[in-house]
């Protein structure tokens, strides 16, 4: 399925940039799966993998023009709608995220994304050698990756009940993982 899922999301990105953030969004929830659902690790997968499938054709219809082309390529509605949620509030998406899974992909979704950011100024690259109060300065610093919303990822952390400093700090850690597999 997650093989599936990559081809899709392939077939409306073309840019590095947008297939290296699926893959990661999708490492991401898999390693949070492992702790909150570990019985459908490929599912969360899978719904990182597609949460994009949009963004790169259709940026103005983000969650909105997904969901269309999801269920053109048969993707289950409980799919769609938990891919579709990391959209809630941001985009005309109707899904608000409930179960824990797309709680946690609202959040980390630009999170990701600064920490990412964050990494490449690294001399090494990497998030390897990377500690959480490197990530702690860059989100203060309003400039740095500006594109990321701050306040998504504060919402996104109060949303799952935990504080900014715990979202920071297992996303990272799930990125250094993520990395570590991917070498």
């Amino acid at each position: 399925m997650l093989i599936q899922a990559e081809a899709i999301m392939k077939k409306y990105n073309k840019e590095a940039f947008h297939i290296q953030h699926a893959k990661t969004v999708s490492g991401v929830l898999g390693y949070f799966a492992k702790k909150h659902d570990p019985e459908r690790e490929e599912y969360w997968r899978v719904v990182g993998m597609l949460h994009d499938t949009d963004f790169e054709l259709y940026p103005d219809a983000h969650c909105v023009k997904g969901e269309e082309l999801l269920k053109a390529e048969g993707i289950s509605e409980d799919i769609i709608r938990s891919a579709m949620s990391h959209g809630w509030g941001l985009t005309a998406t109707p899904y608000e995220p409930t179960h824990i899974m797309e709680k946690i992909l609202f959040s980390v979704d630009e999170l990701t994304g600064l920490i990412g950011a964050a990494a490449l100024m690294r001399p090494s690259k990497s998030t390897l050698d990377m500690e959480p109060s490197s990530v702690k300065k860059k989100f203060k610093d309003k400039k740095f990756a500006a594109g990321c919303s701050r306040d998504v990822i504060k919402n996104g952390a109060e949303m799952l009940g935990w504080t900014l400093d715990e979202l920071i700090n297992e996303t990272l850690l799930a990125m250094k993982e993520v990395e570590e597999n991917a070498n």
